[in-house]
């Protein structure tokens, strides 16, 4: 059994789970398959950072041993750009750095990681003591314009196993929950393009999960209804908790749970719970001052996240206990069997007690906190993904 050093948050949690008879968080934990769907890296990932030893990222080898999370899905990330033959040229590079990188780490640190392409793989490499790792895609824009250039069994190949539609911005398949806010006025297809239609297609054929995280209402629910397999929202929160255009609504909820799917919902603070006015109109201001952040150096990045945390600082962030109450939310609107969990770290997740991978027992203490039951908890944690991964790779090929 793992030893952690708890934080404060998480002795509370624990201190509360005591109420429940009979409950050992950490046993329970241990023995619960822990799967992540959204876990990000830098561009200079298995470069210039190696994740086996103690890093400034929130995800690396000796946090994911602290806190017990046993696999994820590993993301090739893109910004959104311009819908031009350079800009598909440009995301692809992007693309590319990040999938060789991850194929880095499962080809070398063996002892520790391994590739997964299927749901058994999950569950085998996580028997044999390793972590999973899954390949997600955020943001189908570096697949180019048409079935001829996305190279989709590729990508299928090198373990892509999910596929995000869009991200900030309307690409060249849909539109996203989040317009640009210079290159997008309004929406430009009311849902998926005719290149979105036949990507879902092609998705379905190569068995890999349409993910509708990042998209507008009338793109998911397209793509739900076209979809022959469950889709799922890779990281999302509730709408009804905390209504940013980027979570989901009930409707959305209820259509995820009508087709089978799931909706991880997401730990990233932002979405998890609304800002104040005086937070909004500071993050507005410094938008405003940055610009498009597509555009933005390394340096500007990290003097934007430092302003940024500042203007979090005004007011007390989000909690693990804020972050299931999300949970809770899309349980009671979409069931037990439609609900997951996606920390968003290293691309803006975190929160109050669940800060990095070494504090994810938190999460599971406040589930226990809350009544789930051990099978609930296992659902939530990853069972109800890996149903979902099991019914898309029954359809591949077809």
């Amino acid at each position: 059994m793992k030893t952690l050093t708890l934080s404060l948050t998480a002795a509370l949690l624990l201190s509360a789970c005591a109420t429940v008879p009979s409950t050992d968080v950490g046993a329970l934990h241990d023995r619960t398959l822990t799967l992540d769907t959204h876990i990000d890296i830098p561009l200079t990932y298995m470069t210039e950072i190696d994740p086996t030893g103690e890093t400034e990222l929130q995800v690396d080898l000796p946090k994911l041993m602290a806190g017990d999370l046993d696999s994820g899905f590993w993301i090739v990330y893109t910004p959104q750009g311009e819908l031009t033959a350079e800009g598909y040229a440009a995301a692809y590079d992007i693309a590319k750095t990040r999938m060789d990188a991850i194929t880095a780490l499962v080809t070398t640190h063996t002892d520790n990681f391994e590739l997964a392409k299927t749901a058994e793989d999950v569950e085998r490499i996580v028997a044999a003591g390793k972590h999973a790792v899954l390949v997600g895609m955020e943001n189908a824009f570096p697949l180019g314009h048409s079935a001829a250039t996305n190279n989709i069994d590729w990508w299928a190949e090198q373990g892509v196993r999910y596929v995000g539609l869009t991200h900030f911005g309307h690409n060249q398949f849909g539109d996203s929950s989040n317009p640009h806010p210079e290159r997008d006025s309004g929406p430009k297809w009311n849902g998926l393009s005719p290149a979105g239609r036949d990507l879902v297609d092609q998705l379905n054929k190569a068995g890999i999960m349409v993910d509708v995280s990042h998209t507008g209402k009338e793109t998911m629910m397209q793509a739900a209804d076209l979809s022959r397999t469950p889709i799922i929202a890779s990281h999302s929160g509730a709408k009804a908790v905390a209504d940013s255009a980027r979570n989901l609504d009930d409707e959305q909820l209820e259509k995820i749970a009508e087709v089978g799917g799931v909706a991880q919902m997401v730990a990233l603070g932002a979405y998890v719970k609304l800002p104040t006015a005086e937070q909004q109109a500071a993050r507005d201001a410094l938008d405003a001052e940055f610009g498009d952040r597509n555009t933005w150096s390394q340096a500007t990045r990290d003097a934007y996240m430092e302003r940024r945390a500042l203007i979090t600082a005004m007011a007390p962030e989000a909690t693990v206990m804020d972050f299931v109450d999300h949970i809770d939310h899309a349980v009671a609107v979409a069931g037990i069997d439609s609900v997951g969990i996606a920390s968003d770290f290293d691309g803006g997740g975190g929160i109050v007690g669940w800060q990095d991978a070494s504090e994810t027992e938190n999460v599971t203490a406040e589930l226990v906190r809350r009544g789930y039951s051990e099978s609930e908890i296992a659902k939530i944690w990853g069972g109800n993904l890996l149903r979902v991964m099991e019914a898309v790779e029954a359809e591949a090929g077809r």
